[in-house]
């Protein structure tokens, strides 16, 4: 099923941002700790694994990646605005491609989830060994019994809390700020030059190796996918806040670990070459030169922050679960909540007992672990950059469109006087009566505001910054790709691993989807868009969460489209506000939500595909005043079909005549009008 015969239209609803105004918003300092919590431990173990396969050349490599990561910075700050609903690549990649590339994103930060458990939980204890050299022979044992007891709070439904985060990423921050003081009070500048001399002199750097060491320092950087899932408790403007919570990420990984991997790395080589040490190595930098109160405080600093960050993989795993079984491709289990708690219990046996496997399988070797990486992480990462080229190339050709349509109206005036009259709001142009293409908004994925804060599509694509990031957006894209690609050849147990786990979801979500098909619930991949092109030899279906005639409306609009017109179900669900603010990684999708209208959507395409109907769309909007009145504008549909007993409710409404019907399941009313 393609883009364009399936759609999904969520609400622009006036109090959208209800709960991102509250209490539990979090503003750029809170999301940034958050981010930094999850991409600022990596520095704690990343050294240890690149040093196997680069040696000394681990901080040159890390240094090198930085560029992209600040390329990727930009990706994702868009994915966040443009997504408020979170999800990250399950939501892009459903949007720019098709659902099932969103399935497959899903699997992929599945397999990224899983083994950053795995990884921060045995870090985190092997830290703590400094402390307590005593676990050390026990540390993969009491590490499984640390995710098990992550998994029970999660069960009991203890919630993350973004002020943790933030104690936690300070202190991180200032311990990491200590280790390059104390450093550097040993070590002058000149000095450090020679060691960056010594480092290149003693490897040899051959493009063979450039492009291993390129794509395994990504390891370095895991974590920044987090920012597109606190989308949903992002303080509006998401944009504003993104971009600058992600200016702070940037300023402080980039301080920070580059810096401590060459340090490290070449300060301390033989602990970077022990299997033990190796993984120690931050906190043995900060002994190094300093003392054991510091030594001791990066252990314990880095062991809680490294165990906050398996239970924030933890929490993102099970919301991905349950985000891809209300899409219908995982088993509906998956939702079941237990009465006690009622908390997603088998989710979160999933999402705990899935790292416990893996450890137990590599034998607590961080390593191996540390190999098996790369195809996840590096995996989402390019499906989430070539889904927003995808987008961001459908809004340079629609802006070409419009253009087109202003030429051919001789309407092509000064850029001055066009970008005045492109400056219009979705109800201006939803009210408007007489079709005008040189007002049409730009597409805006999250169904909510018209990118830019209602700048067209026009201006959007016609300024030089939008050229600049498109040009730059494709080369991170295809630096990720390199990436991904090198990381498939050399690293083969991340491929089998990553590979297999993706496969197996794919197929189980394939099974799934094909068994909802045959028990007659015919799902419905949903596409978020919003309502933008007409089609104006359209058939309209008004589907009510309260009617009862909905089955009536359905089956006159597929008897209508016996002319081969395209027919759109658009069903108004009921605006419930949330009583709570949406917990952090939750993806919040009112659609997903709805059980009965997933149900009339699966008896539309059921018998859509039954009398072969070419062309359909779903929409799904949330009830606010004169909705259907304003869709009705925008799609100009030839028939808009109600319940007959509704007529009374759409007085906004103005067809030319209104023919009723009397079908088995109700009487309908056909509102016809020629535009």
């Amino acid at each position: 099923m393609t883009q364009d015969s399936v759609t999904h239209v969520t609400a622009n609803n006036a109090h959208e941002d209800e709960h991102a105004q509250g209490k539990g918003s979090l503003g750029p300092i809170l999301c940034w700790a958050v981010v930094f919590a999850d991409i600022g431990t990596s520095v704690y173990y990343t050294p240890g694994i690149l040093f196997q396969s680069v040696q000394g050349l681990a901080g040159f490599f890390v240094f090198l990646t930085m560029a992209v990561f600040v390329l990727l910075t930009l990706k994702y700050a868009e994915v966040t605005h443009r997504f408020p609903q979170g999800g990250g690549v399950v939501t892009v990649a459903g949007q720019a491609l098709n659902p099932w590339f969103g399935a497959l994103g899903g699997m992929f930060i599945l397999v990224d989830y899983f083994l950053t458990a795995a990884i921060s939980s045995l870090s985190g204890l092997t830290y703590f060994s400094v402390v307590f050299p005593a676990i050390g022979p026990y540390v993969l044992w009491i590490t499984i019994g640390i995710i098990i007891l992550l998994g029970i709070l999660n069960w009991i439904g203890i919630s993350e809390s973004a002020k943790v985060s933030l104690a936690g990423a300070v202190i991180a921050f200032i311990s990491d700020l200590a280790i390059l003081f104390t450093v550097f009070t040993h070590l002058s500048f000149s000095q450090f030059l020679v060691l960056i001399e010594k480092m290149f002199a003693s490897h040899a750097l051959t493009p063979e190796a450039l492009l291993a060491g390129f794509a395994g320092s990504f390891l370095a950087f895991s974590g920044l996918e987090s920012i597109s899932q606190l989308s949903p408790v992002m303080r509006a403007p998401r944009k504003k806040t993104a971009s600058w919570a992600l200016f702070f990420v940037v300023i402080t990984i980039g301080i920070t670990s580059p810096l401590l991997t060459i340090l490290s790395t070449n300060l301390l080589p033989v602990a970077a070459a022990d299997p033990v040490k190796s993984q120690q190595i931050i906190s043995l930098l900060a002994g190094h030169w300093g003392n054991i109160v510091l030594q001791t405080e990066v252990a314990i600093s880095a062991s809680a922050l490294l165990v906050f960050a398996c239970n924030t993989a933890i929490i993102g795993s099970y919301h991905v679960f349950m985000a891809l079984s209300r899409m219908e491709f995982l088993p509906s289990f998956i939702l079941d909540r237990n009465k006690l708690r009622g908390t997603p219990h088998y989710s979160i046996a999933l999402a705990t007992g899935i790292p416990v496997a893996v450890l137990i399988i590599v034998w607590g070797n961080i390593n191996i672990l540390g190999d098996m990486y790369a195809f996840g992480l590096l995996g989402a990462f390019t499906l989430t950059c070539l889904s927003l080229d995808i987008v961001r190339t459908r809004e340079w050709r629609k802006a070409l469109r419009i253009l087109h349509h202003k030429q051919q109206d001789g309407n092509l005036a000064s850029e001055e006087r066009n970008a005045a009259r492109e400056l219009t709001s979705l109800h201006d142009l939803q009210a408007s009566d007489t079709p005008d293409p040189a007002k049409e908004t730009a597409p805006a994925p999250n169904g909510l505001a018209p990118i830019g804060g209602g700048m067209s599509v026009v201006q959007k694509t016609r300024g030089l910054w939008f050229k600049i990031d498109f040009s730059l957006g494709v080369l991170t894209t295809l630096l990720v790709a390199v990436a991904w690609s090198t990381n498939l050849v050399t690293k083969p147990l991340a491929t089998v691993f990553g590979g297999s786990v993706a496969l197996l979801g794919m197929v189980i979500a394939y099974i799934n989807y094909r068994s909802s098909q045959k028990s007659g619930r015919v799902p419905v991949p949903v596409v978020v868009r919003r309502v933008e092109e007409r089609l104006p030899d359209c058939v309209l279906a008004v589907l009510l969460a309260k009617s009862k005639n909905n089955d009536a409306i359905i089956r006159a609009a597929i008897n209508d489209s016996e002319e081969s017109r395209p027919v759109v179900f658009l069903y108004i669900g009921e605006h419930k506000p949330r009583e709570t603010a949406p917990r952090m990684m939750e993806i919040v999708d009112p659609y997903l939500e709805d059980q009965k209208a997933k149900e009339s959507f699966g008896k539309a395409e059921s018998l859509a595909i039954k009398t072969k109907v070419p062309t359909r769309r779903y929409i799904y909007l949330q009830a606010q005043p004169d909705i259907v009145a304003q869709v009705w504008q925008k799609l100009r549909p030839r028939d808009t079909i109600i319940a007959a007993e509704d007529n009374e409710q759409f007085q906004d409404i103005n067809p030319d005549r209104i023919r009723y019907e009397t079908t088995p399941e109700g009487k309908v009313a056909h509102l016809l009008k020629r535009w």
